[in-house]
């Protein structure tokens, strides 16, 4: 019953109904949601993120093949589907680091953006993964730079809105500064992978304005812990920007028009509905939900346990949806995993002996650098882990998730989704006896 759930949050997060929903073409103008815009010249299109194959379908299925100019799509590896019969140049980049293929991609996508004419649209397709996938370095900053402080971002357990506010200020192309190259307009579609749908975080903001600052990069790192740790060239860098000497990103675009098409919200309110049509009170408790993974999902478990033995804030059988975005602070552990994996592992702990079953999951089908999404654990899970020899306890301690899970039997792999509306835990709490 649960699998069904899990269908229907990535079902919700489809950017390819989302996109058609959203995106025509009538009369010489093109119309996205409430906004029409004339096309004078032509449209170019230039998709970013783990979505952008099934989002230019849409778009080559909406509008004129003649109105059409150049066109990239730059997607994870092994992303590339459903792109047959479109006429783009597609490029499979690195995710959650990026790699050669990213900087081309960053490279390839500014020149398409500074071809644009004023009388033309650079229509953008936006989803999740793109800060990775689509990198161009600030000058003196070699790809290798970048890719250790972004290795030692994610290894600090910094937020997302951290590690966008370092990275844009380390671009070529980000926090706004590729739309800034563009002479004509700017429409840009977005699937938001952010928790808020805060613009100028998805993908690093490539086509929002910016409100942050080389000083607020400069404070993420030392807040972290990393500023000492950071290859010499970014410090370089972000210690110019403070001085002035490198302009700062973009506070104001005024040719870019972004439109937000699925979220992380409208997602959590279908599972909502769909444990309904299947006879659970259901509540969307949060879209919003942020912090340490393992420390997070005691929380929720707190919640969850409240509804299993006293029917508060939900009676039974009840369906709870939390949606967000957590981390995880790996330091210098080896462990494998990611942060659904280890919200799971650790919510084992708070909800055994109950009629409870929980996933934790990433809507893009990949958590963390694994082949899983995330894992789906029940009242019997810990049982199993101890069964199996798993000293629960010491895997969180080294971030081993991944081969504990698997141990129990409890990895949740759903393959690439095509999707990426952020992290959903899904957790259905059953009446005694009830098959969940």
């Amino acid at each position: 019953m649960i699998e069904e759930l899990i269908q229907e949050a990535i079902r919700a997060g489809d950017p390819y109904g989302a996109l058609k929903g959203a995106l025509h073409y009538r009369g010489g103008r093109l119309a996205v949601l409430d906004q029409e815009f004339r096309v004078r010249g032509r449209v170019y299109v230039l998709a970013i993120g783990k979505a952008s194959c099934r989002m230019a379908r849409a778009v080559f299925e909406t509008l004129p093949r003649e109105l059409v100019g150049d066109a990239l799509i730059v997607t994870k590896h092994g992303y590339a589907m459903d792109c047959d019969g479109i006429e783009a140049r597609i490029i499979e980049a690195g995710h959650p680091i990026p790699d050669e293929n990213s900087l081309l991609a960053g490279k390839l996508g500014l020149e398409l953006g500074e071809r644009v004419g004023r009388d033309d649209i650079l229509l953008t397709l936006i989803s999740g993964g793109g800060s990775a996938l689509f990198v161009y370095p600030a000058e003196g900053i070699s790809l290798e730079d970048l890719i250790r402080t972004n290795e030692l971002l994610l290894r600090s357990g910094a937020t997302i809105r951290e590690i966008n506010t370092v990275r844009k200020h380390l671009s070529r192309v980000k926090g706004g500064r590729l739309a800034k190259a563009v002479k004509g307009t700017v429409v840009s579609l977005i699937v938001s992978d952010v928790v808020g749908d805060d613009l100028s975080s998805i993908a690093s903001g490539i086509t929002s304005s910016d409100p942050t600052t080389y000083r607020d990069a400069y404070e993420v790192l030392v807040r972290r812990g990393i500023w000492d740790r950071v290859p010499e060239s970014v410090r370089r860098v972000i210690e110019r920007g403070m001085r002035g000497e490198i302009e700062e990103t973009p506070k104001e675009l005024d040719n870019v028009h972004n439109f937000i098409i699925a979220g992380n919200s409208k997602a959590c309110e279908a599972v909502a509905r769909k444990a309904e049509e299947l006879g659970f009170n259901s509540a969307v408790m949060t879209t919003t939900l942020e912090g340490e993974a393992k420390e997070v999902a005691l929380a929720v478990g707190s919640i969850i346990e409240e509804v299993a033995k006293r029917d508060r804030p939900v009676k039974k059988p009840a369906v709870l949806v939390f949606g967000g975005e957590w981390t995880v602070t790996v330091r210098d552990a080896k462990g494998l995993g990611g942060p659904n994996q280890e919200f799971a592992l650790s919510i084992a702990r708070k909800i055994a002996g109950l009629n409870v079953t929980v996933a934790a999951f990433d809507t893009d089908g990949t958590d963390g650098p694994t082949d899983t999404a995330g894992g789906i654990v029940d009242g019997e899970t810990l049982k199993k882990l101890e069964e199996a020899g798993v000293d629960v306890e010491e895997a969180l301690r080294n971030h081993d998730s991944y081969h504990a899970l698997e141990r129990a039997g409890a990895l949740l792999k759903t393959g690439p989704t095509g999707t990426n509306v952020n992290s959903m835990v899904i957790a259905v709490v059953g009446d005694r006896g009830d098959a969940l």
